[in-house]
């Protein structure tokens, strides 16, 4: 599962990322941590590895970001368990460990994290060994509770507590156009997650309509609002920068909203496969609202005012938010 996807021999073009993200229970703070093999259509040569790292930070509207790139050489990627070497930063099922100074900005990391929730699935598990979608995503540790330290530009801060989670991406090429967001412990409910995305797929000169797909877990119970029939029937609708989702199925509705304010998003320059770039607009301390009816039980309302993950990949440069690595 969060084994190693990139196939050194292909030509094919590839990307995958392994990143961890957490928030504090109670704080406007959160950080974001990135381990990417990034490999060019046709240009096998000029595979490498990269480290990202945002320190997130509400109160003061400050954030840090910063981004370092290594040669295929400098690198080790497992592929039987997660194992990952990225010049001297490591990432495994237990720890990372690492540091990136970029123009006179740095971040380092010396953290352990677990968790014992099964891993969530953004779409039908049958599908990940499909053609389609070419993206993929998974989350390995759905509800990973962090500890360790961070030191921000020579600042050090104390993790321990903040939960979060362990995520593995991968495919020939990003995404067209989407809004991911993600949830783990919610105000009131710490131990219920959410996922959802909302995307819209180019095949050739034709674009797919909206896909929106919905997981769940509240209670010890999987809401799946994700299979490919049902991403169609389901309705997303984002812009800069809020987002809501309506999803039915049988006795099942959900309603959502996620927002956050444009300062509280980080501008990235995501590299795609096939070659060109894309904007990936990024936070994680977005505000959500969830409300679930189910026929034969009562109605729950999950909330967070600023633990939610929200991105917006986009080729449209009219968002006013800098980027910055």
């Amino acid at each position: 599962m969060n084994a190693t996807r990139f196939d050194p021999q292909s030509r094919r073009g590839f990307y995958e990322s392994h990143f961890l993200r957490a928030n504090h229970p109670t704080r406007d703070l959160a950080f974001w941590i990135r381990y990417t093999i990034l490999s060019p259509k046709g240009r096998l040569e000029d595979t490498q590895g990269q480290l990202w790292g945002i320190y997130f930070n509400g109160e003061s509207s400050t954030h840090v970001t910063v981004k370092q790139s290594f040669p295929l050489s400098e690198c080790a990627f497992s592929r039987t368990d997660l194992g990952i070497r990225i010049g001297q930063a490591t990432l495994d099922g237990r720890a990372l460990r690492g540091s990136v100074p970029q123009k006179g900005q740095s971040i380092s990391w010396d953290l352990t994290y677990g968790g014992e929730e099964p891993p969530a699935f953004l779409v039908p598990v049958s599908l990940y060994d499909c053609k389609f979608p070419k993206a993929k995503a998974l989350t390995g540790i759905p509800l990973a509770d962090f500890s360790g330290m961070l030191n921000v530009n020579g600042q050090a801060i104390d993790v321990t507590g903040w939960r979060g989670s362990q995520n593995h991406n991968w495919g020939e090429k990003h995404t067209d156009m989407y809004a991911w967001g993600q949830v783990a412990g919610f105000d009131g409910h710490p131990d219920a997650f959410l996922e959802c995305s909302t995307a819209r797929l180019k095949i050739g000169p034709l674009w797919t309509p909206w896909l929106t797909n919905v997981v769940l877990r509240i209670d010890g119970r999987d809401i799946g609002l994700n299979s490919l029939t049902q991403a169609f029937r389901n309705r997303g609708t984002y812009r800069y920068f809020s987002w809501s989702i309506e999803a039915c199925r049988g006795p099942i509705r959900a309603r959502l909203s996620i927002e956050a304010p444009a300062g509280a998003f980080v501008g990235l320059a995501y590299d795609d496969p096939p070659g060109g770039q894309k904007w990936c607009l990024n936070t994680k301390l977005a505000s959500c609202t969830i409300r679930l009816q189910e026929t034969g039980r009562p109605a729950v309302v999950l909330e967070t005012s600023s633990r939610a993950a929200f991105e917006i990949l986009t080729t449209d440069d009219a968002h006013a938010v800098p980027i910055s690595a």
